[in-house]
C-alpha cells in the first residue's frame, strides 16, 4: 500500500511547498518512487495549457516521474484567495471524492504520495468540509510545518492540538526558519519540541536561494 503524508502549516506562506518537495527528495534518497498533490490552489497563472501554480509545478518536477498536471492539481484557481471563495467565485465547487479519485491515481503508481494542503489546517474547502476533512478522509498521516517567527508557539501548538483532536496521526513536525534575526531561535525550537507529542523532522535554515536538495538535507523521516 502507498504510503500518504499530508503537509499542513501553522499558517500560509510557513513553506509547506518546500518541505513538501524536500520530503519527496528525502524518500526518494530511500529508494522510493515518490509523487507530489496540490489538491487545491489559489492564485494560479493562465498559461496556454490552462491555470497553473507555482507549488503544483515543483511538486510536478519533483516527482519521480512524470505525472499529467491536473491529476496533481484537480482545483485551480486564479484568484489568490481562500480556496472556497475561489471556487466560489468560480462557479466550481470542490469536491472531495473528485480529489480522493486523483490521489488514488497517483498512490497506484507510487511508494508514496506526499499532499500538501493549502493555507493552514483548518482553511475551508466548501460549506462543509476542511483541508482537515481532507487528510481524514484519505487516510494520510500528518507533518506540520512551523514557520518559526513572532508567535509560532502558540501556532504550533493550537495546530498540532487539532490534528490530534481531528484523529490524525501526526507522524512529526518541521521547523523552517522564515525570520534570520528571529530572537530566541533556539529556545523556540525546544519549547516546541518539549510540548508537541510527535518528533521534529528537521530545522530548515533560512535560505536566500531555495533549494529542495538543502531542505531534504536537513530532514530525517523513516520511510
Amino acid at each position: 500500500m502507498s504510503r500518504g503524508i499530508f503537509v499542513t502549516g501553522t499558517d500560509t506562506g510557513v513553506g509547506k511547498t518546500w518541505v513538501s518537495a524536500g520530503l519527496m527528495a528525502a524518500l526518494q534518497r530511500q529508494g522510493l518512487r515518490v509523487l507530489g498533490m496540490k489538491p487545491v490552489a489559489a492564485g494560479c497563472e493562465q498559461t496556454a495549457n490552462g491555470l497553473r501554480n507555482e507549488d503544483a509545478l515543483l511538486l510536478q518536477r519533483q516527482g519521480s516521474h512524470r505525472v499529467d498536471y491536473t491529476v496533481i492539481n484537480p482545483y485551480a484557481f486564479a484568484p489568490p484567495v481562500a480556496p472556497h471563495l475561489a471556487a466560489a467565485q468560480a462557479g466550481r465547487p470542490i469536491e472531495m471524492e473528485r480529489i480522493a479519485r486523483h490521489y488514488q491515481t497517483l498512490a497506484a503508481e507510487a511508494d508514496a504520495v506526499v499532499v500538501e494542503g493549502a493555507g493552514g489546517w483548518l482553511v475551508p474547502l466548501n460549506e462543509r468540509e476542511t483541508m482537515a476533512d481532507l487528510a481524514l478522509h484519505l487516510d494520510l498521516e500528518v507533518v506540520l510545518v512551523v514557520g518559526l517567527r513572532l508567535g509560532c508557539i502558540s501556532h504550533a501548538l493550537l495546530t498540532a492540538e487539532a490534528i490530534r483532536n481531528r484523529g490524525c496521526r501526526l507522524t512529526g513536525w518541521v521547523a523552517n526558519t522564515l525570520d534570520l534575526h528571529m530572537s530566541k531561535l533556539p529556545q523556540n525550537i525546544l519549547s516546541i519540541q518539549q510540548r508537541i507529542d510527535a518528533p521534529l523532522l528537521g530545522v530548515v535554515p533560512y535560505m536566500d536561494t531555495l533549494s529542495v536538495d538543502t531542505v531534504a538535507a536537513q530532514l530525517t523521516i523513516n520511510r
